[in-house]
């Protein structure tokens, strides 16, 4: 593995980290934006498989976003074009042009690919998987505000319980009163997985809120290229199912594939058969 720090227009600084072939060429990278509540290092395992099929001349490259591991925080004007602009930062140093994006980053390199369309940083090959993007109200954002709220009190037990809530609505945990899971929260916080989620939420606040508060439509997404891949999971929360159909259907040319066995968690966890598929795709 490679690490280096990228400084970005702003001021900010990215931790960056490449796997697989040192110095492979733009046509053999791919670059790995990672979701929500999570860090660089728990896409590790992923990145390591996603190398490992994709053989012995491609590299992955996958950076901490603003406000997780060793980047720097987010600034006091982020927005979505914070994201796009450290995607660009992260390409002009790889010089990559296939991007995958995992749950809230499939929203950041979709509109980052979007962004990009006839420019020198148009996506060869794009790919996401569970894309958090609110399309033509897919996703129901109502319980930001109450997330939000709850994270600017401190109250980090009750704000974990909505944020469970409103990310896997019709889940078990959705179903267990607010107060009950706001409890369970605080003592099951004390695990990595969740002491992690737990310092990441004011981080997740903003960037929840620019990635899913405002619906997007057809016109937004129009410079897509061809063959774009939509992945969702056959287990995850529906509203991902939904978004993935609404987007594929709107971008010509584009690839619609469910994964059978898996859910949101598959892309971090490594399952074989999504790295199998995803690996396929960029090696086409």
């Amino acid at each position: 593995m490679e690490e280096r720090t990228l400084d970005t227009d702003d001021g900010g600084r990215l931790a960056l980290y490449s796997y697989g072939a040192a110095g492979a060429p733009p046509e053999r990278r791919v670059l790995v934006v990672g979701g929500a509540f999570l860090t660089a290092l728990i896409y590790r395992p992923f990145a390591m498989a996603l190398s490992a099929g994709l053989g012995d001349e491609w590299a992955v490259d996958v950076y901490d976003r603003r406000g997780r591991g060793q980047s720097t925080e987010q600034p006091p004007d982020y927005s979505m074009a914070t994201e796009i602009a450290d995607v660009r930062t992260v390409l002009d140093t790889t010089g990559g042009r296939n991007v995958f994006g995992h749950s809230l980053g499939g929203s950041v390199v979709l509109n980052a690919a979007a962004e990009f369309a006839g420019t020198k940083h148009e996506a060869a090959k794009l790919a996401v998987y569970d894309a958090a993007v609110n399309f033509e109200g897919s996703i129901d954002t109502a319980w930001l505000a109450g997330f939000e709220e709850a994270v600017n009190a401190g109250q980090a037990g009750k704000a974990m319980a909505r944020a469970k809530r409103g990310l896997a609505p019709g889940s078990p945990l959705a179903r267990v009163p607010e107060p009950i899971l706001a409890g369970l929260m605080a003592v099951v916080s004390r695990t990595r997985v969740n002491r992690m989620f737990r310092e990441l939420m004011p981080t997740a606040v903003g960037e929840l809120k620019a990635a899913m508060e405002e619906p997007l439509g057809a016109a937004d997404f129009a410079g897509l290229p061809a063959g774009t891949c939509f992945l969702v999971g056959a287990k995850s929360p529906d509203y991902y199912k939904v978004t993935a159909n609404r987007l594929h259907a709107a971008v010509r040319g584009s690839e619609l594939k469910i994964s059978p066995k898996c859910v949101h968690g598959s892309v971090p966890a490594a399952v074989k058969e999504l790295v199998t598929d995803i690996a396929a795709y960029f090696k086409e």
